[in-house]
Protein backbone atom coordinates (compact mmCIF):
# COMPACT_ATOMS: atom_id res chain seq x y z
CA UNK A 1 0.00 0.00 0.00
CA UNK A 2 1.45 3.29 -1.04
CA UNK A 3 1.70 6.02 1.60
CA UNK A 4 -0.56 8.15 -0.05
CA UNK A 5 -3.08 5.38 -0.43
CA UNK A 6 -2.49 4.53 3.66
CA UNK A 7 -3.06 8.25 4.82
CA UNK A 8 -6.65 8.48 2.73
CA UNK A 9 -7.55 5.30 4.60
CA UNK A 10 -6.65 6.88 7.62
CA UNK A 11 -8.49 10.09 6.78
CA UNK A 12 -11.68 8.30 5.95
CA UNK A 13 -11.43 6.27 9.05
CA UNK A 14 -11.51 9.45 11.33
CA UNK A 15 -14.05 10.97 9.76
CA UNK A 16 -16.20 8.09 10.00
CA UNK A 17 -15.40 8.08 13.86
CA UNK A 18 -16.08 11.92 14.14
CA UNK A 19 -19.83 11.30 12.08
CA UNK A 20 -20.36 8.60 14.75
CA UNK A 21 -19.41 10.86 17.79
CA UNK A 22 -21.69 13.34 16.52
CA UNK A 23 -24.75 12.68 18.49
CA UNK A 24 -22.86 12.37 21.37
CA UNK A 25 -21.16 15.78 20.65
CA UNK A 26 -24.77 17.20 20.48
CA UNK A 27 -25.99 15.69 22.93
CA UNK A 28 -23.25 17.10 25.42
CA UNK A 29 -23.59 20.58 23.68
CA UNK A 30 -27.87 20.64 24.91
CA UNK A 31 -26.93 19.51 28.43
CA UNK A 32 -24.28 22.48 28.29
CA UNK A 33 -27.02 25.03 27.07
CA UNK A 34 -29.70 23.22 29.30
CA UNK A 35 -27.04 23.27 32.11
CA UNK A 36 -26.22 27.10 31.55
CA UNK A 37 -29.57 28.35 30.91
CA UNK A 38 -30.36 26.89 35.09
CA UNK A 39 -27.55 27.81 36.21
CA UNK A 40 -28.52 31.53 34.75
CA UNK A 41 -31.56 31.65 36.05
CA UNK A 42 -31.11 30.24 39.45
CA UNK A 43 -28.29 33.28 39.60
CA UNK A 44 -31.17 35.18 38.74
CA UNK A 45 -33.54 34.56 40.98
CA UNK A 46 -31.10 34.57 44.06
CA UNK A 47 -29.87 37.48 42.59
CA UNK A 48 -33.70 38.81 42.48
CA UNK A 49 -33.79 37.77 46.16
CA UNK A 50 -31.62 40.08 47.06
CA UNK A 51 -32.53 43.51 44.63
CA UNK A 52 -35.83 42.79 43.15
CA UNK A 53 -37.92 46.29 42.65
CA UNK A 54 -40.36 46.16 45.33
CA UNK A 55 -41.26 50.12 44.32
CA UNK A 56 -43.11 48.57 41.18
CA UNK A 57 -42.68 49.59 37.71
CA UNK A 58 -39.76 52.78 36.56
CA UNK A 59 -41.12 55.17 34.19
CA UNK A 60 -39.27 55.07 31.15
CA UNK A 61 -37.70 58.39 31.79
CA UNK A 62 -36.64 57.41 35.39
CA UNK A 63 -34.52 54.61 34.42
CA UNK A 64 -32.01 56.75 32.38
CA UNK A 65 -30.69 58.51 35.56
CA UNK A 66 -31.58 55.26 37.63
CA UNK A 67 -31.25 52.11 35.87
CA UNK A 68 -30.24 50.02 38.88
CA UNK A 69 -32.96 51.04 40.74
CA UNK A 70 -33.36 48.00 43.59
CA UNK A 71 -35.67 46.99 46.15
CA UNK A 72 -34.87 47.84 50.02
CA UNK A 73 -33.36 45.35 52.49
CA UNK A 74 -36.26 44.44 54.78
CA UNK A 75 -34.64 44.06 57.57
CA UNK A 76 -34.01 41.26 60.48
CA UNK A 77 -37.98 41.61 61.23
CA UNK A 78 -38.80 41.08 58.10
CA UNK A 79 -36.87 38.29 57.13
CA UNK A 80 -39.92 35.46 56.99
CA UNK A 81 -41.33 37.05 54.30
CA UNK A 82 -37.63 37.26 52.26
CA UNK A 83 -37.30 33.76 52.86
CA UNK A 84 -40.96 32.72 52.10
CA UNK A 85 -40.23 34.67 48.62
CA UNK A 86 -36.85 31.96 48.26
CA UNK A 87 -39.28 29.28 48.90
CA UNK A 88 -37.67 28.48 52.10
CA UNK A 89 -39.96 26.26 55.10
CA UNK A 90 -39.44 25.16 58.44
CA UNK A 91 -36.01 24.80 59.66
CA UNK A 92 -34.72 25.83 56.31
CA UNK A 93 -36.27 29.23 56.59
CA UNK A 94 -35.66 29.77 60.18
CA UNK A 95 -31.67 28.92 58.90
CA UNK A 96 -31.93 31.60 56.35
CA UNK A 97 -32.80 33.92 59.03
CA UNK A 98 -29.81 33.05 60.96
CA UNK A 99 -27.46 33.06 58.22
CA UNK A 100 -28.73 36.59 57.59
CA UNK A 101 -27.81 37.90 60.34
CA UNK A 102 -24.63 36.02 60.97
CA UNK A 103 -23.94 37.76 57.60
CA UNK A 104 -23.99 41.19 59.53
CA UNK A 105 -21.89 40.07 62.50
CA UNK A 106 -24.17 39.31 64.51
CA UNK A 107 -23.76 35.67 65.87
CA UNK A 108 -25.11 35.82 69.22
CA UNK A 109 -28.34 36.91 67.83
CA UNK A 110 -27.98 34.54 65.05
CA UNK A 111 -27.12 31.72 67.60
CA UNK A 112 -30.29 33.06 70.45
CA UNK A 113 -32.82 32.51 67.21
CA UNK A 114 -31.79 29.19 66.85
CA UNK A 115 -31.36 27.81 70.13
CA UNK A 116 -34.42 29.90 71.59
CA UNK A 117 -36.52 28.06 69.08
CA UNK A 118 -38.71 25.05 70.34
CA UNK A 119 -39.94 23.61 67.41
CA UNK A 120 -36.55 23.09 65.84
CA UNK A 121 -33.66 23.38 68.35
CA UNK A 122 -32.86 19.79 68.75
CA UNK A 123 -32.70 19.63 64.77
CA UNK A 124 -29.55 18.71 63.68
CA UNK A 125 -29.02 21.57 60.95
CA UNK A 126 -29.56 23.85 63.94
CA UNK A 127 -26.56 22.39 65.81
CA UNK A 128 -24.57 22.29 62.83
CA UNK A 129 -25.02 25.93 62.32
CA UNK A 130 -24.72 26.98 65.66
CA UNK A 131 -21.21 25.55 65.88
CA UNK A 132 -20.49 26.97 62.60
CA UNK A 133 -21.25 30.45 64.07
CA UNK A 134 -19.63 30.02 67.21
CA UNK A 135 -16.51 28.40 65.06
CA UNK A 136 -16.88 32.25 63.31
CA UNK A 137 -17.54 34.32 66.27
CA UNK A 138 -14.26 32.75 68.17
CA UNK A 139 -12.20 34.23 65.36
CA UNK A 140 -12.96 37.95 65.39
CA UNK A 141 -10.89 40.89 66.25
CA UNK A 142 -11.97 43.75 68.49
CA UNK A 143 -11.56 47.23 66.16
CA UNK A 144 -9.77 49.91 67.96
CA UNK A 145 -12.44 52.41 68.36
CA UNK A 146 -9.63 54.89 68.07
CA UNK A 147 -8.89 54.06 64.49
CA UNK A 148 -12.55 54.22 62.91
CA UNK A 149 -12.98 56.83 59.93
CA UNK A 150 -15.89 58.71 59.26
CA UNK A 151 -16.86 59.63 55.81
CA UNK A 152 -19.85 62.01 54.72
CA UNK A 153 -21.84 62.97 51.43
CA UNK A 154 -24.46 65.49 50.81
CA UNK A 155 -27.62 65.33 48.02
CA UNK A 156 -26.22 62.71 45.02
CA UNK A 157 -26.22 64.58 41.90
CA UNK A 158 -28.95 61.60 39.63
CA UNK A 159 -28.15 63.93 36.99
CA UNK A 160 -25.38 65.25 36.11
CA UNK A 161 -26.30 67.51 32.78
CA UNK A 162 -28.81 69.46 35.18
CA UNK A 163 -26.73 70.25 38.20
CA UNK A 164 -23.24 70.79 36.14
CA UNK A 165 -25.67 73.02 33.43
CA UNK A 166 -23.57 76.04 33.57
CA UNK A 167 -25.88 78.16 35.83
CA UNK A 168 -25.19 80.41 39.24
CA UNK A 169 -25.72 77.28 41.41
CA UNK A 170 -23.03 74.84 39.64
CA UNK A 171 -19.90 75.71 41.29
CA UNK A 172 -21.78 75.16 44.63
CA UNK A 173 -22.45 71.62 43.13
CA UNK A 174 -19.23 71.09 41.87
CA UNK A 175 -17.49 71.77 44.80
CA UNK A 176 -19.55 69.91 47.85
CA UNK A 177 -21.73 67.39 46.19
CA UNK A 178 -21.21 63.50 44.58
CA UNK A 179 -22.49 62.06 41.84
CA UNK A 180 -24.06 58.92 42.12
CA UNK A 181 -21.49 57.17 40.08
CA UNK A 182 -18.80 58.41 42.23
CA UNK A 183 -20.93 57.41 45.00
CA UNK A 184 -21.40 53.30 43.91
CA UNK A 185 -18.28 53.17 43.00
CA UNK A 186 -17.07 54.69 46.15
CA UNK A 187 -19.23 51.69 47.83
CA UNK A 188 -17.85 49.21 45.96
CA UNK A 189 -14.21 50.35 46.55
CA UNK A 190 -14.30 50.51 50.15
CA UNK A 191 -16.79 47.04 50.12
CA UNK A 192 -13.64 45.41 48.34
CA UNK A 193 -11.14 46.92 50.49
CA UNK A 194 -12.58 45.21 53.65
CA UNK A 195 -14.60 48.50 55.31
CA UNK A 196 -17.76 47.82 57.19
CA UNK A 197 -20.15 50.26 58.38
CA UNK A 198 -20.96 50.76 62.30
CA UNK A 199 -23.14 53.57 64.15
CA UNK A 200 -21.54 55.79 65.56
CA UNK A 201 -23.09 54.45 69.09
CA UNK A 202 -20.90 51.23 68.23
CA UNK A 203 -17.48 52.84 68.62
CA UNK A 204 -18.83 54.14 71.94
CA UNK A 205 -21.70 55.10 74.39
CA UNK A 206 -22.89 56.06 77.14
CA UNK A 207 -23.86 54.45 80.35
CA UNK A 208 -24.21 54.83 83.94
CA UNK A 209 -22.60 53.57 86.82
CA UNK A 210 -23.49 52.38 90.62
CA UNK A 211 -23.92 55.83 91.47
CA UNK A 212 -25.95 57.16 88.82
CA UNK A 213 -23.76 58.69 87.00
CA UNK A 214 -23.52 58.70 83.21
CA UNK A 215 -20.15 57.74 81.52
CA UNK A 216 -18.53 57.04 78.34
CA UNK A 217 -17.90 53.34 77.48
CA UNK A 218 -15.51 52.44 74.30
CA UNK A 219 -17.34 49.48 72.21
CA UNK A 220 -16.37 46.20 71.27
CA UNK A 221 -16.62 46.08 67.39
CA UNK A 222 -16.11 42.62 66.79
CA UNK A 223 -15.43 41.46 63.04
CA UNK A 224 -12.98 39.33 61.00
CA UNK A 225 -9.31 40.14 60.63
CA UNK A 226 -8.72 42.82 58.31
CA UNK A 227 -12.14 44.10 57.95
CA UNK A 228 -12.24 48.33 59.25
CA UNK A 229 -15.04 49.72 61.02
CA UNK A 230 -16.46 53.30 59.33
CA UNK A 231 -19.23 55.36 59.70
CA UNK A 232 -20.77 57.22 57.35
CA UNK A 233 -23.17 60.96 57.15
CA UNK A 234 -25.35 62.68 54.94
CA UNK A 235 -25.47 66.53 55.52
CA UNK A 236 -28.51 68.80 54.53
CA UNK A 237 -31.06 65.99 53.78
CA UNK A 238 -33.63 69.04 53.29
CA UNK A 239 -33.98 69.09 49.78
CA UNK A 240 -33.73 72.57 49.57
CA UNK A 241 -36.29 74.80 47.27
CA UNK A 242 -33.35 76.20 45.30
CA UNK A 243 -32.36 72.43 44.18
CA UNK A 244 -35.32 71.74 42.37
CA UNK A 245 -34.87 70.96 38.73
CA UNK A 246 -31.17 70.41 38.75
CA UNK A 247 -30.68 66.84 39.30
CA UNK A 248 -31.78 65.79 42.72
CA UNK A 249 -34.43 64.06 44.38
CA UNK A 250 -37.10 65.67 45.90
CA UNK A 251 -38.33 64.37 48.94
CA UNK A 252 -38.09 61.29 51.20
CA UNK A 253 -40.81 59.16 51.68
CA UNK A 254 -42.39 55.72 53.13
CA UNK A 255 -42.06 53.13 50.44
CA UNK A 256 -44.51 50.46 49.55
CA UNK A 257 -42.77 48.14 51.46
CA UNK A 258 -42.35 50.43 54.24
CA UNK A 259 -38.76 51.20 53.81
CA UNK A 260 -37.53 55.07 53.54
CA UNK A 261 -37.33 55.51 49.73
CA UNK A 262 -36.85 58.69 47.21
CA UNK A 263 -39.43 60.61 45.12
CA UNK A 264 -37.68 62.65 42.22
CA UNK A 265 -39.78 64.58 39.72
CA UNK A 266 -39.14 63.87 36.13
CA UNK A 267 -39.03 66.30 32.74
CA UNK A 268 -43.02 65.53 31.85
CA UNK A 269 -43.65 66.43 35.22
CA UNK A 270 -44.54 63.11 36.96
CA UNK A 271 -42.96 62.18 40.05
CA UNK A 272 -40.72 58.80 40.16
CA UNK A 273 -40.55 56.75 42.95
CA UNK A 274 -36.88 54.97 43.51
CA UNK A 275 -33.53 55.03 44.54
CA UNK A 276 -32.54 59.01 43.87
CA UNK A 277 -30.34 59.52 46.65
CA UNK A 278 -27.82 58.25 49.29
CA UNK A 279 -30.42 56.59 51.91
CA UNK A 280 -32.14 54.04 49.12
CA UNK A 281 -28.82 53.64 47.44
CA UNK A 282 -26.86 52.58 50.02
CA UNK A 283 -29.72 50.21 51.07
CA UNK A 284 -29.93 48.48 48.20
CA UNK A 285 -25.93 47.96 48.25
CA UNK A 286 -26.60 46.68 51.83
CA UNK A 287 -29.07 44.38 50.31
CA UNK A 288 -26.60 42.84 47.66
CA UNK A 289 -23.66 43.23 50.18
CA UNK A 290 -25.53 42.22 54.06
CA UNK A 291 -21.43 42.13 55.03
CA UNK A 292 -21.12 45.75 54.44
CA UNK A 293 -23.18 46.69 57.51
CA UNK A 294 -22.52 45.50 61.49
CA UNK A 295 -25.52 44.34 63.18
CA UNK A 296 -27.91 46.64 60.25
CA UNK A 297 -25.66 49.48 60.56
CA UNK A 298 -26.83 52.66 58.36
CA UNK A 299 -26.01 56.23 58.40
CA UNK A 300 -26.49 59.11 60.19
CA UNK A 301 -29.08 61.44 58.58
CA UNK A 302 -28.80 65.42 59.32
CA UNK A 303 -31.07 67.97 59.35
CA UNK A 304 -31.21 71.66 59.65
CA UNK A 305 -34.43 72.58 60.19
CA UNK A 306 -34.96 76.76 58.37
CA UNK A 307 -36.36 74.86 55.21
CA UNK A 308 -37.87 71.69 56.13
CA UNK A 309 -36.42 68.38 56.51
CA UNK A 310 -36.39 65.57 54.38
CA UNK A 311 -38.08 67.68 51.75
CA UNK A 312 -40.79 68.60 53.64
CA UNK A 313 -41.87 72.30 54.34
CA UNK A 314 -41.93 72.07 58.54
CA UNK A 315 -40.73 75.63 59.99
CA UNK A 316 -43.43 77.76 61.24
CA UNK A 317 -41.83 80.50 58.96
CA UNK A 318 -43.72 78.43 56.54
CA UNK A 319 -47.10 79.10 57.81
CA UNK A 320 -48.69 81.54 55.94
CA UNK A 321 -47.61 80.14 52.28
CA UNK A 322 -47.76 76.67 53.26
CA UNK A 323 -51.86 75.34 53.84
CA UNK A 324 -50.62 71.92 54.21
CA UNK A 325 -47.87 72.73 56.71
CA UNK A 326 -49.32 70.49 59.45
CA UNK A 327 -49.99 67.94 57.13
CA UNK A 328 -46.16 68.06 56.22
CA UNK A 329 -44.94 68.26 59.88
CA UNK A 330 -47.05 64.81 60.12
CA UNK A 331 -45.40 63.27 57.18
CA UNK A 332 -42.12 64.16 58.30
CA UNK A 333 -42.37 63.17 61.30
CA UNK A 334 -43.58 59.51 60.41
CA UNK A 335 -40.75 59.52 57.59
CA UNK A 336 -38.28 60.37 60.37
CA UNK A 337 -39.40 57.59 62.28
CA UNK A 338 -39.48 55.02 59.44
CA UNK A 339 -35.62 56.22 59.44
CA UNK A 340 -35.20 55.54 62.99
CA UNK A 341 -37.23 51.90 62.40
CA UNK A 342 -34.89 50.90 59.64
CA UNK A 343 -31.70 51.85 61.21
CA UNK A 344 -30.69 55.01 60.67
CA UNK A 345 -28.96 57.58 63.17
CA UNK A 346 -30.52 61.13 62.81
CA UNK A 347 -29.12 64.20 63.93
CA UNK A 348 -28.64 68.06 64.15
CA UNK A 349 -27.07 69.59 61.88
CA UNK A 350 -27.66 72.94 63.40
CA UNK A 351 -31.49 74.54 62.95
CA UNK A 352 -30.31 77.69 60.65
CA UNK A 353 -26.80 75.62 58.88
CA UNK A 354 -25.09 78.61 61.40
CA UNK A 355 -21.19 78.13 62.04
CA UNK A 356 -21.63 77.45 65.71
CA UNK A 357 -18.14 78.57 66.50
CA UNK A 358 -18.35 81.58 65.25
CA UNK A 359 -21.45 83.25 65.99
CA UNK A 360 -21.80 85.25 68.64
CA UNK A 361 -23.98 84.03 71.91
CA UNK A 362 -26.92 84.85 71.72
CA UNK A 363 -27.80 83.70 68.07
CA UNK A 364 -26.09 80.33 68.97
CA UNK A 365 -28.23 80.10 72.12
CA UNK A 366 -31.37 80.98 69.36
CA UNK A 367 -30.22 78.38 67.23
CA UNK A 368 -30.07 75.72 69.74
CA UNK A 369 -33.53 76.47 70.81
CA UNK A 370 -34.92 76.47 67.36
CA UNK A 371 -33.43 72.97 66.33
CA UNK A 372 -35.31 71.57 69.24
CA UNK A 373 -38.67 73.05 69.00
CA UNK A 374 -38.84 73.06 65.49
CA UNK A 375 -37.10 69.66 64.19
CA UNK A 376 -36.56 67.49 67.54
CA UNK A 377 -40.23 67.63 68.10
CA UNK A 378 -40.84 66.15 65.02
CA UNK A 379 -37.62 63.69 64.82
CA UNK A 380 -37.33 62.60 68.22
CA UNK A 381 -34.33 62.94 70.50
CA UNK A 382 -31.18 63.12 68.98
CA UNK A 383 -27.42 63.01 70.69
CA UNK A 384 -25.69 63.25 67.72
CA UNK A 385 -24.36 66.89 66.12
CA UNK A 386 -22.49 67.26 62.67
CA UNK A 387 -21.11 71.36 62.43
CA UNK A 388 -22.35 73.10 59.59
CA UNK A 389 -19.14 73.79 57.32
CA UNK A 390 -17.27 71.25 59.67
CA UNK A 391 -16.54 74.45 62.10
CA UNK A 392 -15.85 73.74 65.38
CA UNK A 393 -16.85 75.55 68.97
CA UNK A 394 -13.25 74.72 70.26
CA UNK A 395 -9.77 73.80 69.37
CA UNK A 396 -8.55 69.91 69.46
CA UNK A 397 -8.23 69.55 73.55
CA UNK A 398 -10.27 67.81 75.23
CA UNK A 399 -14.04 70.05 75.99
CA UNK A 400 -14.31 71.32 79.47
CA UNK A 401 -17.16 73.28 81.28
CA UNK A 402 -15.54 76.16 80.86
CA UNK A 403 -16.51 75.90 76.94
CA UNK A 404 -19.98 77.77 76.96
CA UNK A 405 -21.04 76.13 73.87
CA UNK A 406 -20.19 72.67 74.52
CA UNK A 407 -22.14 72.77 78.07
CA UNK A 408 -24.99 74.45 76.36
CA UNK A 409 -24.82 71.24 73.79
CA UNK A 410 -24.50 69.04 76.17
CA UNK A 411 -27.55 70.62 78.62
CA UNK A 412 -29.53 70.33 74.99
CA UNK A 413 -28.96 66.33 74.81
CA UNK A 414 -25.81 65.93 72.80
CA UNK A 415 -23.23 63.56 72.85
CA UNK A 416 -21.51 63.01 69.60
CA UNK A 417 -20.10 66.25 68.12
CA UNK A 418 -18.52 65.55 64.62
CA UNK A 419 -16.60 68.22 62.74
CA UNK A 420 -14.48 68.06 59.14
CA UNK A 421 -11.16 66.46 59.23
CA UNK A 422 -9.29 65.21 56.23
CA UNK A 423 -7.20 63.09 58.44
CA UNK A 424 -7.89 58.80 58.01
CA UNK A 425 -9.18 59.08 61.30
CA UNK A 426 -9.97 61.41 64.23
CA UNK A 427 -11.82 60.02 67.43
CA UNK A 428 -11.40 61.21 71.35
CA UNK A 429 -13.59 59.67 73.42
CA UNK A 430 -13.69 61.41 76.92
CA UNK A 431 -15.68 60.56 79.97
CA UNK A 432 -19.15 62.32 79.12
CA UNK A 433 -19.10 62.52 75.35
CA UNK A 434 -17.09 61.64 72.22
CA UNK A 435 -15.66 63.44 69.05
CA UNK A 436 -15.05 62.13 65.77
CA UNK A 437 -13.62 64.08 62.14
CA UNK A 438 -15.33 63.62 59.26
CA UNK A 439 -14.09 63.21 55.67
CA UNK A 440 -15.87 64.70 53.20
CA UNK A 441 -16.21 62.90 49.86
CA UNK A 442 -17.40 65.30 46.84
CA UNK A 443 -16.18 67.72 44.05
CA UNK A 444 -13.26 69.45 45.98
CA UNK A 445 -11.49 66.72 47.77
CA UNK A 446 -11.78 64.41 44.59
CA UNK A 447 -10.61 66.91 42.31
CA UNK A 448 -7.78 68.27 44.52
CA UNK A 449 -5.96 64.39 44.94
CA UNK A 450 -6.43 63.91 41.27
CA UNK A 451 -2.96 62.88 40.59
CA UNK A 452 -2.80 65.45 37.30
CA UNK A 453 -4.36 68.24 39.61
CA UNK A 454 -2.04 67.83 43.07
CA UNK A 455 0.10 64.43 42.50
CA UNK A 456 1.72 65.58 46.34
CA UNK A 457 -1.77 65.13 47.93
CA UNK A 458 -3.21 61.72 49.02
CA UNK A 459 -6.64 61.73 51.14
CA UNK A 460 -8.45 59.14 49.97
CA UNK A 461 -6.09 56.17 48.83
CA UNK A 462 -7.20 53.83 51.84
CA UNK A 463 -10.81 54.33 50.69
CA UNK A 464 -10.79 54.05 46.52
CA UNK A 465 -8.93 55.14 44.13
CA UNK A 466 -9.56 59.03 42.61
CA UNK A 467 -8.76 58.85 39.36
CA UNK A 468 -10.89 55.36 38.80
CA UNK A 469 -13.85 57.67 40.71
CA UNK A 470 -14.02 61.14 40.28
CA UNK A 471 -16.92 61.91 37.84
CA UNK A 472 -15.61 63.13 34.35
CA UNK A 473 -18.35 65.02 33.37
CA UNK A 474 -17.44 67.36 36.47
CA UNK A 475 -16.55 70.69 35.19
CA UNK A 476 -12.75 71.47 35.72
CA UNK A 477 -11.28 73.08 37.52
CA UNK A 478 -13.52 72.66 40.68
CA UNK A 479 -13.25 76.26 42.08
CA UNK A 480 -11.92 75.69 45.89
CA UNK A 481 -14.13 76.01 48.60
CA UNK A 482 -14.73 79.59 49.34
CA UNK A 483 -14.95 80.77 45.75
CA UNK A 484 -17.78 80.62 43.36
CA UNK A 485 -21.64 80.60 44.58
CA UNK A 486 -21.78 78.68 47.56
CA UNK A 487 -25.35 77.15 46.76
CA UNK A 488 -24.31 73.83 48.30
CA UNK A 489 -24.52 73.89 52.05
CA UNK A 490 -21.50 72.15 53.80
Amino acid sequence: MSKSEYRRRVSRRRRRRFISHLPVVFLCLAAAVILGFAVWFLTGKIKGHFSSNVNGATPSNASEINPDSSSQDNGSDDLAQTDAENNLTGVDALIAQADRLAAGYDYDKAIALLSENEEYASDPKVSQAIAGYEAVKSTLVRANPKEVTHVFFHSLIMDTSKAFDGDSRTPGYNQVMTTKDEFMKILQSMYDKGFVLVRIHDIAYEVTDENGQPHFKEGDIMLPEGKKPFVMSQDDVCYYEYMEGDGFASRIIIGPDGKPTCEMKMDDGTVSVGSYDLIPLLEDFIQEHPDFSYKGARAIIAFTGYNGILGYRTDESYRDTNPNLEADRETARQVAQCLRDNGWELASHSWGHKNLGGVDIDTFHADTDKWESQVESLIGPTDIILYPFGAEIGDWHPYTTDNERFVYLYNAGFRYFCNVDSSQYWVQIQDTYMRQGRRNLDGYRMYYDLPETNPTKDHLSDLFDVSEVFDRSRPVPVPPMGGGDQSGQA
